[in-house]
């Protein structure tokens, strides 16, 4: 486990968490008001780092997707640590500039900025990637006098087990839809548009089963009970690890009473494994994400995806649901291979597996990657991919193909906007659901472990199924035909299928906005409005003469997707 660092004297540190832009497939928005909190995610980068700061430093934490920043936070503070991802890069630059502003010292750390470093020149220091390894190096140079840095973490070589518990009692439980842990990082898989193996690399490393544990501990200790999402990237990356875990996991599970409902992320390959998927329902896993992209065989090995093309993805998920796990999925639109009727095979694809939430994107070329470096040399990327982000980024529902596309631009819109209109309409949405509410076979109806936990039950599905009756009419008829279906044919699943229904809140209004928004791109294609984009090959830019960059290097923050 992580120990805490001397200090030569104690210090007040504000940890600020970045806004995410507001129009996001991931903020959940409406959900998250009708069952009472703020965001779906707490920001556990920045918790693990506050682990690792001295313990007589006072550390605070304001979230800015839950909280407001006050220039008292920022004037109490001897100094700031912030930091995200690349949604969240515009409140990042306005956090550094307005701290500055007000004479504080800032540090900034996290993926975009270990990926974009030449965005953040403005802050005193910058830690570029995870921070384990040299988080001490970086606190002796700040005791030592120093006030500017650039350091660096070498790549891939962050010893895990020695991560600390997160600083959870920093947080408002309630502020937020579950808590975040994290058990490993790295995938095996080599994804051409990945940003996972630049930042974390592709031998995934495991913490230990008494740090795990230890986490959950702290947490129940805590008074937590609820959803805890191991935000792994691909949780079975190290299978053989995650089988020696699993069963402490499901003893952990059973003395407690079940107190937590897991979720994660896995490559889809998950479904070869029986032995591992039914470990996975004896310790609670209730949700998983999986990355299909394409239902295209060309278009998978064309990205490098090829662990998808040896399977039936139909099948594959099928057998998830058969071992009581729910599924959400990700899809892409844009890449080079695509044909014509690229949006019927999506759709047909999400149909036939029965994938009610799917986040489906436009193809992103993120900095650092494969994809970003072929573009390059192809001369295919857009301008401006330099330039800090001060507008709301959104997400690849709403930003993407910042790259000259082979296909008409025009053509992947209009299959976007097709895949959409199909997918998130009322009854396609619920149908889908009513599906897997008979597929899922769940071990039994896991209940609330304790009365209060069950009321707080109750009060969030009441106030769910209200919002989505009579506040929405028009989903009536098929919210109570889904609760309907589920109770006689399998009410084991009910608590699942309400947890997806309550999901629609947001992705059925979302849905719309991206629709339209897509609509008017195209208009604007149509009528010669959208100028062409100049492609050039960017180079990094280096970061300002000014900051100066020790011998030893450090990072602040890792990554969180």
């Amino acid at each position: 486990m992580g120990s805490a660092l001397p200090a030569i004297r104690p210090y007040n540190v504000l940890l600020v968490y970045p806004r995410f832009a507001a129009a996001s497939f991931w903020n959940f928005r409406k959900t998250c008001e009708v069952v009472g909190a703020r965001y779906p995610a707490i920001p556990l980068g920045l918790l693990t780092v506050a682990a690792l700061l001295p313990q007589d430093w006072t550390i605070r934490l304001v979230d800015c997707n839950t909280g407001t920043l006050t220039d008292d936070d920022i004037d109490r503070a001897d100094l700031i640590m912030t930091g995200g991802m690349l949604p969240q890069q515009p409140d990042s630059l306005s956090i550094i500039r307005r701290c500055k502003a007000r004479g504080r010292p800032v540090v900034v750390g996290g993926p975009d900025a270990t990926s974009s470093p030449q965005h953040y020149g403005e802050a005193d220091f910058l830690v570029l990637g995870e921070a384990e390894p040299v988080l001490a190096e970086f606190v002796a140079a700040w005791n030592s006098g120093m006030r500017q840095g650039v350091f660096e973490a070498q790549k891939f070589t962050a010893d895990v087990t020695a991560s600390p518990v997160p600083r959870f009692d920093l947080l408002n439980f309630k502020h937020y839809l579950y808590v975040g842990v994290q058990y490993s990082r790295g995938c095996p898989f080599n994804c051409e548009f990945c940003d996972i193996i630049e930042l974390f690399g592709r031998v995934p490393r495991a913490k230990t089963t008494e740090q795990m544990l230890g986490e959950l501990d702290h947490l129940y200790a805590l008074g937590y009970r609820g959803q805890v999402d191991f935000v792994d990237d691909n949780m079975i990356g190290n299978k053989k690890a995650l089988k020696l875990f699993l069963p402490h996991l499901v003893d952990w599970q059973k003395k407690h009473g079940y107190p937590f409902e897991f979720s994660t992320e896995a490559s889809v390959n998950l479904a070869d494994d029986d032995v591992l998927l039914g470990m996975l329902r004896d310790a609670g896993f209730f949700l998983i994400f999986v990355g299909i992209e394409s239902p295209d065989t060309e278009t998978l090995v064309a990205m490098q995806k090829k662990q998808n093309t040896r399977r039936s993805l139909t099948d594959s998920i099928n057998k998830i649901y058969g071992a009581g796990i729910s599924v959400t999925a990700g899809f892409i639109l844009g890449f080079d291979t695509e044909r014509g009727g690229a949006a019927e095979g999506m759709i047909a694809c999400i149909e036939d597996a029965s994938i009610p939430v799917c986040m489906v994107g436009l193809l992103y070329a993120l900095p650092n990657t494969q994809l970003t470096r072929r573009l390059e040399q192809e001369g295919r990327l857009h301008a401006g991919n330099d330039i800090a982000v001060e507008d709301d980024y959104g997400d690849q529902c709403t930003s993407g193909l910042n790259f000259e596309t082979l296909r008409p631009r025009r053509d992947i819109l209009v299959d976007y906007l097709s895949v959409l209109e199909r997918i998130y309409t009322p009854g396609a949405y619920f149908s889908r659901l009513r599906v897997v509410g008979r597929k899922l076979r769940r071990k039994g109806s896991v209940l609330p472990s304790s009365l209060p936990a069950a009321l707080a039950d109750l009060w969030r599905v009441t106030r769910v199924i209200w919002f989505m009756t009579a506040m929405r009419p028009r989903w009536a008829m098929h919210v109570w035909w889904t609760l309907l279906d589920c109770g006689v044919r399998n009410p084991a699943a009910i608590r699942s299928v309400i947890s997806i229904m309550a999901l629609y809140l947001h992705l059925g209004p979302f849905s719309r906005d991206v629709m339209q928004s897509i609509r008017d791109q195209i208009a604007r294609i149509d009528r010669g409005e959208e100028e062409k984009p100049a492609l050039v090959a960017v180079p990094v830019a280096p970061l300002p003469a000014a900051i100066h960059k020790p011998a030893k290097k450090i990072a602040a923050g890792h990554a969180v997707h």
